[in-house]
């Protein structure tokens, strides 16, 4: 059994259709600030501008096959790379913090 104290709160949160319609210029946005928000915790030899570079090419170039055909995804977040659950859930939690509503 869960024993919460008296004041807490508990609730749930529902993305539909996340990936789909991240805005890749919020998704920078929300990595570069938390790159900033966490400087001290991480390595001083980051390479902060290649990584972000690189990200922007990744989420704007996610080029996939369906049968024998190719298509280039032309908007939202690259649901095929590795880098996109991790990604989804930094630029939710930066929106939702930044603009007090679930709605992206």
């Amino acid at each position: 059994m869960l024993h919460l104290p008296p004041t807490a709160k508990l609730f749930t949160a529902n993305a539909t259709s996340m990936y789909i319609n991240i805005n890749t210029t919020l998704g920078l946005q929300a990595i570069n600030n938390l790159i900033d928000t966490y400087h001290k915790e991480i390595l001083g030899n980051f390479p902060k501008e290649f990584f972000l570079t690189t990200l922007e090419v990744i989420m704007n170039n996610n080029v996939f096959s369906f049968g024998n055909t190719f298509w280039i995804q032309l908007q939202g977040t690259a649901m095929g790379t590795p880098a996109a659950p991790l990604y989804a859930i930094i630029i939710y939690g930066y929106h939702v913090k930044n603009t007090n509503t679930t709605n992206l």
